[in-house]
C-alpha cells in the first residue's frame, strides 16, 4: 500500500514583502490516521540553503514508511520552490533574516495544529541552524532534535572550509583569484567549485537527481542564497556570514542527535559545540563514507540513524 501524500499553501504574513506569501508543504503519511502504526510524532524536514527546497531532501520520505512509520513534512521556505518567490528582496539584508525563517518554521507548525500532538525538528545545513536556533526558544510541542551537516558557527566553517581547501591548491588558486577579482560568476570559478562540491558537498557521481533538481532551482532563483550567504559554500559574504548560535546552544532542552560526513565540509570542528554545549542527551554519528549529503551518499545508514534515535513511541 502506497504512502499517504499531502500537499497544500499556509498563508505567510510578512508586512514588509509588499505582497501576499504562502509557504508550500508536503506530508508524507498522514497526522490523523487512527491506525496506532502511525501513532508517531511527526517529523519536519528543515532544507539547507538558504534558499534550497526540499527536493534534496526526499529521501526522508523513507521514514514515514515501515519499519519507522513517522510522518514527514516538507516545505520550502520563502524564496524558494514551490512557495512565494521575492526576487524584487535581492541584495536586502534587513529583510532575508534568521528571524524571518523563524517565523515562517512556526507559522506552518501553528497552522498543521503541531502544538498539542507534538513533533521532531530536523535540519540538514542553514535548516540545522535554523533548527537550533529555534529550539533554544524551547517551544512548546518539540520533542526531539536532528541537526545534520550543520555548523554552529559561520567563522568556523569558513576558516574549516579554507583549511580544505588548502589541500586542493589548484582548486584554491583559481577560486582565491575570482574571488578577489570579484569574478566569481565566471565559468572558470563555478567550474572549481564543483570540483571543491564533488569532494565535500556530495561525493555521489553523477549527483542524485534529488539533487540535481536542487541546484538547478538554486541557480534559477539565487536571490536568498546570494543575499544571505554568498556566491558559495566557502566565501560566505553575504548576511549570515557573523552567524553564532554558540551562545545560546544551552538553552536547548530536548535529546539531540547530531550527523555529519567524514569528508564533510561541515567538519567535526563545526559541530563539535553542538556536542559540548547542548546540555542533556546529545549523540553524535559520522557516517564514514559521506560529505555533506549523507542522507544521499549512505542513504540507508542515516535512515536507521534517525529512524532509532526518533523511536517508538505511542
Amino acid at each position: 500500500m502506497e504512502t499517504e501524500t499531502t500537499e497544500g499553501e499556509i498563508p505567510f504574513p510578512v508586512p514588509t514583502a509588499n505582497k501576499p506569501c504562502k509557504t508550500w508543504y508536503k506530508i508524507i503519511g498522514t497526522l490523523s490516521d487512527p491506525n496506532p502504526n502511525y501513532n508517531r510524532t511527526p517529523l519536519i524536514a528543515i532544507h539547507g540553503g538558504p534558499g534550497g527546497c526540499h527536493d534534496y531532501m526526499l529521501p526522508l520520505s523513507d521514514l514515514a514508511r515501515p519499519p519507522h512509520n513517522t510522518p514527514v513534512i516538507f516545505y520550502d521556505q520563502l524564496g524558494s520552490g514551490h512557495s512565494t518567490h521575492l526576487r524584487e528582496k535581492n541584495g536586502d539584508t534587513s529583510f532575508w533574516t534568521v528571524d524571518l525563517f523563524r517565523s515562517e518554521l512556526a507559522n506552518l507548525i501553528d497552522n498543521l495544529g503541531l502544538r498539542e500532538r507534538g513533533f521532531d525538528l530536523l535540519g540538514h545545513s542553514w535548516g540545522g541552524m535554523l533548527a537550533a536556533y529555534y529550539a533554544s526558544e524551547r517551544p512548546r510541542g518539540l520533542r526531539r532534535l536532528v541537526v545534520s551537516n550543520s555548523p554552529a558557527c559561520l567563522g568556523t566553517w569558513v576558516a574549516e572550509a579554507n583549511r580544505l581547501r588548502r589541500d586542493m591548491p589548484r582548486t584554491d588558486e583559481v577560486l582565491r583569484r575570482h574571488e578577489e577579482r570579484g569574478t566569481t560568476g565566471s565559468e572558470e570559478y563555478e567550474g572549481a567549485v564543483e570540483v571543491f562540491y564533488q569532494r565535500h558537498v556530495c561525493r555521489v557521481c553523477p549527483w542524485p537527481e534529488e539533487m540535481r533538481v536542487c541546484m538547478r532551482r538554486l541557480k534559477e532563483d539565487p536571490t536568498t542564497y546570494l543575499t544571505m550567504n554568498g556566491p558559495s559554500e566557502f566565501h560566505v559574504i553575504g548576511s549570515l556570514r557573523n552567524f553564532d548560535i554558540r551562545p545560546l546552544l544551552p538553552r536547548i532542552a530536548v535529546p539531540t542527535l547530531l550527523i555529519n560526513g567524514a569528508h564533510d565540509e561541515a567538519t567535526d570542528e563545526t559541530v563539535r559545540p553542538f556536542f559540548e554545549l547542548i546540555p542533556g542527551k546529545v549523540k553524535w554519528r559520522t557516517l564514514g563514507n559521506s560529505a555533506h549529503m549523507a542522507h544521499l551518499e549512505e542513504r540507508g545508514v542515516y535512515i536507521e540513524t534517525v529512524g532509532g534515535f526518533l523511536g517508538v513511541r505511542s
